[in-house]
């Protein structure tokens, strides 16, 4: 029951990411904080919170330097990341933001696996066909569709994530990978903050639009992280990825909730879609290996 509850806790901080991200940037006709700044916050509150947490657990002892278990190739990916997911949430809703975020991911790390020579069964490819077309029509033009600038950056926000997840696998203590990926990826804001200079972009922040970013950066994908590392190693890799599919829905519900948002024809049938066939191609892998 405690693991249980465990996985659900995680899931909702990833799920919570989508609805802050929303709240804070995409959400009324006056944001409360640039799609820049949330991004520069974020990652930098993620990265204090990491540093905490890998100090906490013997990770950084006496006063010495964070151990340097991270690569600026991971780094990187994770600020691609989170700067595409920020600009995303201007025009996207919340649902539909963790949709096509989750299904990028999942579609890199499957591309990925194909490249590197993996044979799928018939029922795999199955799932993989049905997901990949319910995705192609619910981006596809429309009156329900999503922005496509918005829609884009989202989907490279997931094909990031995706990349930061693969180089991710396997590593020792990948913990304090994300810790010291996170403290890197701050290194990026510098060039980042060059070109909105030149660019001359709008940069407001408002207190409440401070506090969200705060709470994204620590709490629900720092702290959020860490449980999802704790909660993998229990559960395994396959496990993990088909309980993943919830989050896309969990974040649906929240942008309904907190920001009275609907959900459309679209979004529910190709959600049904998408997550279904991932996860008969995710099952389906597993009794083949």
């Amino acid at each position: 029951m405690r693991l249980v509850l465990i996985t659900a806790l995680t899931m909702i901080a990833f799920a919570a990411n989508s609805v802050l991200g929303r709240m804070a940037i995409g959400s009324g006709e006056t944001p409360l904080i640039d799609p820049a700044s949330y991004s520069a916050v974020r990652l930098a509150s993620g990265a204090l919170m990491l540093w905490v947490l890998v100090a906490a657990t013997g990770g950084a002892r006496g006063g010495k330097a964070l151990p340097r278990s991270g690569s600026w190739t991971s780094a990187l990916a994770l600020f691609v990341y989170a700067v595409a997911f920020s600009y995303a949430y201007v025009a996207l809703d919340t649902g539909m933001g963790a949709l096509i975020l989750f299904a990028c991911v999942q579609a890199t790390m499957i591309g990925w696996s194909l490249k590197e020579g993996d044979r799928p069964s018939w029922l795999e490819w199955l799932g993989l066909i049905t997901a990949f077309g319910a995705f192609v029509w619910l981006v596809s033009p429309g009156l329900s569709a999503p922005d496509p600038l918005a829609a884009s950056a989202m989907a490279l926000s997931g094909i990031a994530w995706g990349v930061y997840s693969l180089r991710g696998r396997g590593l020792p203590d990948p913990l304090k990978a994300t810790a010291d990926n996170f403290l890197r990826s701050v290194a990026f804001l510098i060039p980042l903050g060059l070109i909105i200079l030149i660019a001359q972009a709008p940069v407001h922040m408002s207190p409440r639009g401070l506090l969200l970013a705060i709470l994204s950066g620590a709490v629900t994908s720092g702290l959020g992280y860490a449980l999802w590392y704790r909660v993998l190693r229990q559960i395994g890799a396959t496990l993990g990825a088909i309980v993943q599919l919830t989050a896309p829905v969990i974040a649906t519900a929240g942008g309904t909730l907190f920001l009275a948002e609907s959900w459309t024809l679209r979004l529910i049938v190709s959600s049904l879609f998408i997550l279904g066939g991932v996860a008969v191609a995710i099952i389906a892998k597993q009794r083949r290996v």
